[in-house]
């Protein structure tokens, strides 16, 4: 079981606060330091000092860091135009010397597209643009050399693009799809997805959706052991009770709601429920982490839970 750090900016953070977390992610041990891609608080935070660019931070890190991998959970495609993404997330892997991750769904959040003036389509039309800029963004990246690349969709066209410039990674950075759609979501992580991503959902209903996306990789001909599986789970560990309800307090939450619906409890409780997830294919775990300060929680974690799993 790989342990990687899942951020949230946009509930209050700076670059240099983002760059303290990443570089004791790396320091103690973790696979990766992943983001969301959000413009707009969300809740009772206050969402200052701003939001931060997902891509700008990355781009950053990739020069400030040097072992760990790098990534969005998960790039809105409401967001950037496919061509240009592609050329910012090629970009970035070189930067990062072949480092980057690029997780991208429909973008959800309408407030945020509301304000900062960013369109807002029904969600039909958000999954048919993802997998247009699906096609066209590894599309792009796995054109051969000296060949150009054309696509014509319904949203977006392009004609004698020279498919420059290619990622570090061969024939592309993975790239990761999640969500529990039931129909479309599995169809499409079948045809573009290198790991499947369930964020904040119980071990029954992960095994459940699991098992969809198997069934749509089988009914095109794909073994799905060529795809990873993960979670991202709220995280809020404890040496003790108290530690536990302290950690908990800090972010608004409840410490028996946390241990029902995220990760929180002592290092033992946290092994135990990781354990459950990977009983049904989970093989890495985001530990989405709030409280950006608290870097002694994932020096924690990184000594007492992540040598179990």
């Amino acid at each position: 079981m790989e342990l990687r750090v899942f951020t949230e900016p946009q509930q209050g953070a700076s670059y240099d606060q983002l760059l303290a977390v990443a570089r004791c992610a790396e320091d103690a041990g973790y696979d990766a330091f992943f983001r969301s891609d959000h413009y707009l608080m969300m809740g009772q935070a206050s969402g200052a000092p701003g939001p931060t660019d997902a891509w700008t931070t990355l781009a950053g890190l990739a020069r400030e860091t040097s072992r760990i991998r790098l990534g969005t959970l998960m790039t809105a495609a409401t967001f950037r135009l496919p061509g240009p993404l592609a050329i910012t997330v090629a970009q970035v892997d070189a930067m990062s010397g072949g480092r980057i991750e690029f997780g991208v769904g429909t973008g959800w959040f309408e407030a945020e597209h509301q304000a900062y003036g960013i369109p807002f389509p029904p969600l039909a039309e958000r999954f048919d643009r993802l997998e247009e800029q699906l096609a066209v963004i590894t599309g792009l990246w796995q054109t051969p050399a000296g060949q150009t690349f054309d696509f014509a969709g319904k949203y977006y066209t392009l004609t004698d693009s020279p498919a420059l410039p290619k990622p570090v990674q061969s024939p592309r950075p993975p790239v990761l799809l999640g969500g529990m759609g039931a129909k479309r979501t599995p169809r499409l992580a079948a045809r573009f997805a290198d790991e499947f991503n369930l964020p904040f959902v119980p071990v029954d209903d992960t095994a459940a959706q699991f098992g969809r996306v198997r069934d749509a990789c089988a009914a095109i001909g794909r073994d799905p052991a060529e795809l990873r599986w993960s979670n991202a789970l709220v995280l809020c560990c404890g040496r003790n009770d108290a530690e536990v309800r302290r950690r908990a307090e800090a972010i608004g939450r409840d410490p028996d709601e946390l241990r029902e619906n995220g990760l929180a409890g002592s290092p033992a409780e946290i092994v135990d429920k990781i354990g459950r997830y990977a009983g049904v294919g989970s093989q890495r775990i985001y530990l989405q982490t709030l409280d950006l300060a608290d870097l002694d929680h994932l020096e924690l974690v990184a000594a007492e839970v992540m040598p179990q799993v």
